[in-house]
This record gives structure tokens, C-alpha cells and sequence, in this order.
């Protein structure tokens, strides 16, 4: 999430955990597993709550992925099956940063010492939110930083992040000021409760998909390894069209193009389609980092 300050990216983070469905019995034990051996299970209570673990930008590499003199579990682990939340993004070291890169796509993070090797599971929702520029202003109309030209300004900052980290974040959205009549304005809104249950609705259709294909253990379309994508996400002609013409002007990696399928896939589950329409597709691309401001027809 990117936006000025004030603009909620930090609340509307905290708030997710409340739309996520509880914890199947499976993950419950993985998870009480990991906090027991990091010494965070408080009293040997166990809970179906998602973990939401949200470490401050001075974090560490050791304190962030684990290790140590006892190779603990990092945040990254007890993030396990939940949700794992860097606010002020650019502000992490680069080098902590890119230590994710690895377990976001493999579900685990190894620890290796001396005398021996430790592997933890590591398969966490990445959410992350960051200001446009260091003073975070750089977007307001009228607004000229005093560094350096707005642009210049966005592009130094926003340097921080490594493009094989943005490659591997799926949704990338703006987040606009809110203004008082905003918040004085009695618009209508939906409960987390009415959107948990879409979100329950559409993790149980995903779980229902594979196992009826013969994978009882995965239970997310991000999961989903590339071989097994091919049979859940099938595009249409319209779909594929959209697809090519995409590749083409993004210039999509082909893990840009496996995420994107992911996501389409779950948008269509979340609207109750059986199949990946364009407008799915359509809605998938338009968050993607590589798009880089450029339009799709």
C-alpha cells in the first residue's frame, strides 16, 4: 500500500487479520509448534487466530528470518499461516528486505550455523505500506519538496526496494488522503463480518478445487505450484488475448505471469465464477508492479 500519511494504510493492515478465516486444526498445530519453540505460546494457550506480526523497521536479519545463538524463529515464522506486516517499508535495511525473497517463494526459511542446520516454516501473507517519498507528501497537489524535485524525490526513496522483492508482491494499490467531509460523510460501508464470510466462501471453493484434483494439502490458489496452475486458472480466448497483449507491453516474468493467474483466479472465486473471466484477468494485471503507470486496452 502506497499513500501519504494519515491515509489508513496502517489500520486497514491491522484490520485484516478480522476477514481472514480461522485456522484449520492442521495449521493450528504448525503454528503453536513454531511460537513453542520461540518461547511465544503465552501460558500454552492455543488460539485459531491468524498471527499478525508486525516488527518495527530496526529490525534485524536474525530477528526478522531467525537465527541467533539458538537459531530462533524469526518474525517471518511466527508469521506462519498469517499475516506478516512491514509498515514504513523503504525504512528496512535492503539487505533485511531481500532476505524474504527466498521464503516468499519457497513456504520456509533454513538456518544454517557450525554444527547445524534448521529448517522453519515461513508461509505468511507479506503486507506491507510505505509513503510515496520520505516526507511522504510528494503526490499532494501544489506540494514541492525541498530535496529535490517531486519525481526525483519518489525515485530516490522508492530506490530502497529491490525489484525481485516488488516482482514478488502481487497487489500493489494506492491509498489517497482521507479528508475530513470524507469522514464526516455518512457513507455506507460493509462489516468485516460480511466480508469474512465471502473470503470463508471463496477459501472453501479453493479447497474443494484441489481436492478434488488430488491435492488435499494445499488449500490456497497461492500455493499453487506452476504445473497444477495450468488445470484451475484456464483463460478463455478473450482472457488469453488480454493476457499476451499484457506480456507484451509489461514485459511479465514468468513468475509475473504465474502471480497473475493466481490472483485472477482468486478474484474469480471471491465473485463465485467458476472460471477466469477477462474482467478477473483485467482487475489481476492492473495491480501488478510491473505495469509501471501504462494502460491496458
Amino acid at each position: 500500500m502506497n499513500g501519504p500519511p494519515g491515509a489508513g494504510k496502517s489500520m486497514l493492515a491491522t484490520r485484516l487479520p478480522s476477514i481472514l478465516p480461522p485456522l484449520l486444526p492442521k495449521e493450528l498445530l504448525d503454528v503453536s509448534m513454531i511460537h513453542s519453540v520461540a518461547g511465544t505460546l503465552a501460558g500454552g494457550s492455543l488460539t485459531d487466530r491468524r498471527p499478525f506480526r508486525a516488527p518495527h523497521h530496526s529490525a534485524s536479519m536474525p530477528a526478522l528470518v531467525g537465527g541467533g545463538l539458538r537459531a530462533k524463529p524469526g518474525e517471518a515464522s511466527l508469521a506462519h499461516h498469517g499475516i506478516l506486516f512491514l509498515d514504513e517499508l523503504p525504512e528496512f535495511q535492503p539487505q533485511v528486505l531481500d532476505s524474504l525473497r527466498q521464503p516468499l517463494e519457497s513456504g520456509e526459511i533454513i538456518i544454517a550455523r557450525a554444527n547445524h542446520r534448521i529448517a522453519y516454516p515461513a508461509r505468511f501473507q507479506l503486507v506491507a505500506a510505505m509513503n510515496p517519498c520520505r516526507c511522504g507528501l510528494a503526490n499532494e497537489p501544489g506540494f514541492a519538496c525541498k530535496r529535490a524535485p517531486n519525481d526525483k524525490c519518489m525515485a530516490f526513496y522508492q530506490s530502497r526496494l529491490s525489484g525481485p522483492l516488488l516482482d514478488r508482491i502481487d497487489l500493489h494499490i494506492e491509498v489517497p488522503a482521507v479528508s475530513a467531509h470524507d469522514l464526516m460523510g455518512a457513507g455506507q460501508s460493509e462489516s468485516s463480518e460480511q466480508v469474512a464470510q465471502r473470503v470463508i466462501k471463496a477459501r472453501e471453493r479453493q479447497k474443494h478445487r484441489f481436492e478434488q484434483l488430488g491435492w488435499p494439502d494445499i488449500t490456497t490458489n497461492a500455493a499453487c505450484p506452476p504445473p497444477l496452475l495450468e488445470q484451475i486458472a484456464v483463460l478463455d480466448a478473450a482472457s488469453t488475448a488480454l493476457m499476451q497483449q499484457a506480456a507484451d507491453q509489461f514485459r511479465l516474468s514468468a513468475r509475473s505471469y504465474h502471480r497473475s493467474l493466481k490472483v485472477a483466479r482468486t478474484i474469480a472465486d471471491l465473485d463465485g465464477s467458476q472460471t477466469i473471466k477477462r474482467l478477473h484477468l483485467a482487475e489481476a494485471l492492473s495491480y501488478r508492479h510491473d505495469k509501471q503507470d501504462r494502460a491496458i486496452a
